[in-house]
């Protein structure tokens, strides 16, 4: 872990300078990814303070679908665990071997999870 400045601290810093110094004062294609960028910045540090418990809630409740397995400790490995275990929800769905309706609010709130990061304003309908 470093210390000051933090990860949150130096992500202000850049959303702050895309913000106010590209944005702000370019036109046309610079501006548009300026702002773009600048979108890209508020999605990591939304994923920074949501990721943890986004990532457990997902191991559960595919440990309630599929049945409990050893959860990985590295975020990484975890990441591409849970891509794996996504992909037997998803063949065992097809199959018929679980009810998609059994499914459905585990997929709802993995769903919602994603759209904090991407673009909380979705959920506001």
């Amino acid at each position: 872990m470093q210390d000051r400045p933090t990860q949150d601290e130096l992500l202000t810093a850049l959303e702050r300078f895309l913000d106010e110094q590209v944005v702000a004062k370019t036109e046309g294609a610079l501006s548009f990814n300026g702002r773009v960028a600048a979108n890209v910045v508020r999605m990591l540090r939304r994923e920074l303070d949501h990721e943890d418990e986004a990532l457990e809630r997902e191991w559960a409740g595919l440990d309630a679908l599929l049945g409990a397995v050893e959860r990985p400790s590295a975020r990484t490995e975890l990441r591409d665990a849970l891509t794996a275990r996504n992909a037997v929800l998803c063949e065992r769905i097809r199959s018929g071997d679980i009810d998609p309706l059994t499914a459905t609010t585990h997929i709802r709130q993995t769903v919602h999870d994603k759209l904090m990061v991407t673009n909380p304003a979705w959920l506001q309908e």
